[in-house]
């Protein structure tokens, strides 16, 4: 049976902190598995390279729900995710543990009838968006995208798992590689509302 996530880790340095934020001073890799844990539950298993669980979601028996939670291996809520229904097409709010106020905001970017999948993340939540905030644009193929600086650095991307072996895996198994000195915690509370967004969990 093939493995889900890879067998080799890309980085020697890396530490969880007290605010539960994961950086290391290189990329990452993560193995993303679109199932919940939970049986017969709806949700995200996410492991590093060593083949351990970092991170979970648990939507239980709700699909695309409106409020969705992104938890650490322990079921400690990392950011709170809920979807704002204040606009015309809305937008995701993102909340840093039991914080108020939203940490970002993931906006339609304006590009409606084109029917791309573009998003803007928005920082601080600011009308406009300042130096740090962050664009998730969708590639080619089903399910893959990137998540980009305003100067269109990489900051993390997903795509298709693909395995060493002539297996192949499914739909439901994607790679997350992130760029070294990127909160990893942040980007997949990015990546949850994308794929809450895809309704792929």
């Amino acid at each position: 049976m093939a493995r889900i996530y890879p067998q080799t880790s890309s980085s020697s340095c890396s530490s969880y902190s007290s605010t539960s934020t994961y950086v290391t001073t290189k990329r990452e890799i993560f193995t993303l598995w679109m199932k919940s844990l939970v049986f017969h539950g709806n949700g995200c298993a996410v492991f590093d390279s060593k083949g351990q669980l970092v991170y979970r979601i648990d939507n239980y028996n709700k699909k695309c729900s409106k409020q969705v939670h992104l938890m650490d291996l322990h079921g400690t809520v990392l950011f709170s995710l809920l979807k704002k229904k204040s606009s015309l097409f809305g937008h995701w709010n993102g909340y840093k543990m039991d914080e108020e106020i939203p940490c970002f905001q993931v906006r339609k970017n304006g590009n409606l009838l084109t029917g791309d999948l573009n998003y803007d993340v928005i920082f601080g939540c600011d009308n406009i968006a300042d130096t740090n905030s962050y664009k998730i644009v969708a590639l080619p193929g089903k399910l893959g995208f990137k998540i980009v600086n305003k100067e269109n650095r990489l900051i993390a991307e997903v795509k298709q798992k693909q395995s060493s072996s002539a297996i192949q895996f499914g739909d439901d198994v994607l790679s997350l590689i992130v760029e070294a000195n990127v909160d990893h915690s942040l980007v997949m509370a990015l990546v949850t509302v994308y794929g809450l967004i895809r309704h792929m969990l």
